[in-house]
């Protein structure tokens, strides 16, 4: 029986393996010293709270549209079922506790989907997560979602404005660190299709920001 520890085992570069270049570790030194800070206007959180609504066990995200309102939704798959948030206003407009054990999660087809609940149904919304897929990281008019690393395994999300990684300008003029996750696992990043919405889903809470102009409030309170 192996005996834990507790202690980090250090683990050896193979033979023959360069190091982090200058370059690369002045990279990752920028990276790190990057605060979380606010998304710049006009991007507002969709939450009050810091790291927006609590979903245990969340495996993935989806986007569809509101066939009344027009507004983005965010549906949420999660081990207690299906969700679907406004993700204008963050209401919690639908829920499925008890899906059908066939469609319950988005591995059990090919392109990832599961069907959509309440004004959706009838539909089916792919999920990204952990089961893979993935989500749009720019939009049509230049803002760019990037998923950086640089203390694995915690991830960090980066909103900007200057084409992407390396990001030549300060933080906080043309690029930000708008999300740190160092408490969970991160599970999916993205803009919806329509680029009003970002969306950034952990294991166990979903964030939104919008820049639609219409609004309820500062956002749903949690």
């Amino acid at each position: 029986m192996t005996k834990w520890t507790g202690e980090a085992v250090p683990v050896e570069r193979p033979a023959g393996e360069p190091g982090l270049s200058a370059y690369q570790r002045a990279m990752r030194d920028r990276l790190l010293s990057a605060p979380v800070v606010p998304a710049p206007g006009p991007w507002r959180p969709v939450f009050e709270c810091t790291y927006g609504v609590p979903v245990g066990g969340l495996l993935g995200i989806g986007f569809a549209t509101h066939p009344d309102s027009g507004h983005d939704l965010v549906m949420v798959v999660s081990h207690d079922g299906h969700g679907l948030l406004d993700a204008v206003t963050g209401e919690k407009i639908a829920r499925d506790r008890d899906p059908d054990p066939a469609d319950s999660t988005p591995d059990a087809v090919a392109d990832l989907s599961c069907p959509g609940p309440g004004p959706i149904t009838g539909s089916r919304v792919r999920i990204a997560g952990l089961f893979g897929g993935g989500l749009h990281t720019t939009t049509a008019d230049g803002w760019t979602l990037e998923v950086v690393s640089p203390a694995w395994p915690n991830h960090r999300v980066l909103l900007s404005r200057d084409g992407g990684l390396p990001h030549a300008g300060p933080h906080g003029e043309r690029w930000w660190h708008i999300f740190h996750s160092h408490y969970s696992e991160l599970r999916a990043v993205g803009f919806s299709p329509s680029g009003e919405t970002i969306a950034v889903a952990t294991s166990s809470d979903v964030s939104l920001w919008t820049r639609r102009a219409e609004h309820n409030g500062s956002g749903a309170q949690h």
